[in-house]
């Protein structure tokens, strides 16, 4: 299993420069790029990134069919496979009707349909095909760049096993969820990247706290979902957790330290690496660390190297 880091979008893009260099330099294989509205732009950062860095994967993780036409996405794509010397990786995700629709004023309809069509058209243009009358000018450095497909819907789920490279599993996935979906989308070649939310300490209470309010958001978002469902968390506490989370309140006193330790990365070395170790055993192919966007961002990456030595990973 791989190993790889991702800044937290709230960061300055310098940070995430230097961040993405020490990273590399330690020795994870990936670095991956989050854009979540309205914070730093992906394209821009992961630029940087690609710029200043040798031998690590650059992903996008993930980017959608909403905010930007599909030729321009091409072309930033193919642009930034050029400067990373083909190291991209294109994530795509259908996104969410709160961010397009109720914060951007962009209709929301038809996800599925809508990032199927996006990511085909994508896969067209950079592959030096005609998508509607568009075609791009120069020849992209790689014609078919890995795709992954950001999402959680069982739908959604299926549609990207079927098309894409690979599947990107969302925050607070865990070993259960990785093997479910395993066996139910067991296509050769199909490849598992997955967020995870850390936070390593000594003083394994000190770490859960620093997660708790951050796990319950996550939570919230999630719902009641295959992700909670194996996790083990009853539909009525995730149903909870979410309208806690769409009423803007924190749920904190809601997540126990059994439910942290169950879907996050959190504790001490020790049971931090063998969390790690569960996930490779599950069948994952990358672990991306997440950085909070609160705390030392170089302590937390040099902490979950330290885990992932520990672990036998790097």
């Amino acid at each position: 299993m791989r190993i790889a880091f991702a800044p937290a979008g709230r960061r300055d893009a310098r940070t995430a420069v230097d961040l993405a260099r020490r990273a590399e330099r330690a020795g994870f294989a990936e670095v991956w790029l989050s854009e979540d509205y309205l914070e730093r732009g992906a394209f821009a950062v992961a630029g940087a990134v690609a710029a200043a860095t040798e031998r690590v994967t650059v992903g996008l993780g993930v980017i959608n069919p909403w905010t930007r036409h599909v030729a321009l996405t091409a072309m930033e794509c193919a642009a930034l496979d050029e400067v990373s010397g083909g190291r991209l990786v294109i994530g795509l995700g259908a996104s969410n009707k709160v961010w397009m629709q109720d914060q951007l004023g962009i209709p929301y309809h038809r996800p599925i349909s809508t990032l199927t069509a996006f990511s085909d058209d994508l896969r067209a243009l950079l592959a030096g095909r005609t998508a509607g009358s568009a075609r791009l000018s120069f020849t992209p450095v790689r014609p078919d760049p890995p795709v992954f497909w950001g999402v959680k819907g069982e739908r959604a789920l299926a549609a990207g096993a079927e098309r894409a490279d690979g599947l990107m599993l969302s925050v607070l996935s865990t070993p259960a969820y990785v093997r479910w979906i395993r066996e139910r989308h067991p296509r050769a070649g199909l490849a598992l990247t997955g967020y995870a939310a850390f936070s390593c300490d000594d003083d394994p209470a000190r770490a859960y706290d620093r997660v708790r309010s951050r796990t319950a958001r996550f939570l919230g978002m999630h719902g009641a979902s295959p992700i909670t469902a194996t996790a083990g968390v009853p539909a009525e506490h995730a149903d909870l957790l979410r309208s806690r989370m769409l009423a803007g309140q924190d749920g904190a006193d809601l997540v126990d330290d059994d439910l942290v330790r169950a879907v996050t990365l959190a504790g001490d070395p020790e049971r931090i690496a063998a969390g790690m170790s569960a996930f490779a055993d599950a069948g994952l192919d990358t672990l991306v660390v997440m950085d909070d966007g609160v705390g030392d961002p170089l302590r937390v990456l040099d902490d979950a190297a330290a885990c992932a030595r520990r672990a036998g990973l790097l």
